[in-house]
């Protein structure tokens, strides 16, 4: 990755991340950060995980987003039109401006150069070396992130309810 691509991913990545935290909107900020996620994508595509990459985009982009977005509309948190025409049209900048930049890297940019500095080990970035590393080295976090995540939805639907 160059020096270019990667001080403009910076960029747009901090500025999505900015916004996740300063919208006062929380659909804005879910929408933040599904860009931010986005974006680190493009890093993993970089640095020559593609499997990574993917999963980055199907599970968090995609699934978990999907979670939190359900428990901000279960939440029901309502506030008024006019409040949120500044942050939308901020939000939807930065969205373009992602989506700009990751059909740029993905079709116009110059990718690959991280292999061509360095050899790769075999079976760098498949499945099988994914999942081992996942089920074996990881095990303890990765379950710990799924109950933190029940214990999240469990927490929204007991503030909704009431």
């Amino acid at each position: 990755m160059d020096a270019i691509t990667f001080i403009v991913l910076s960029v747009l990545m901090v500025a999505s991340a900015i916004r996740v935290v300063l919208n006062r909107s929380p659909v804005y900020s879910a929408l933040s950060l599904v860009v931010l996620m986005s974006l680190l994508a493009v890093y993993f595509l970089y640095l020559d995980a593609h499997m990574v990459g993917v999963l980055q985009i199907i599970v968090y982009a995609g699934a978990v987003m999907v979670l939190f977005l359900f428990v901000i509309m279960l939440l029901n948190l309502q506030n008024t039109v006019q409040d949120y025409r500044q942050e939308k049209l901020w939000t939807i900048g930065i969205i373009c401006a992602a989506l700009f930049g990751q059909m740029w890297l993905l079709f116009g940019g110059e990718g690959g150069e991280s292999s061509a500095q360095q050899p790769l080990p075999e079976g760098f970035g498949t499945v099988i070396s994914l999942s081992e590393k996942l089920f074996t080295d990881y095990l303890l976090p990765f379950e710990i992130t799924s109950l933190l995540l029940l214990v999240a939805v469990i927490g929204a639907v007991v503030l909704a309810k009431r």
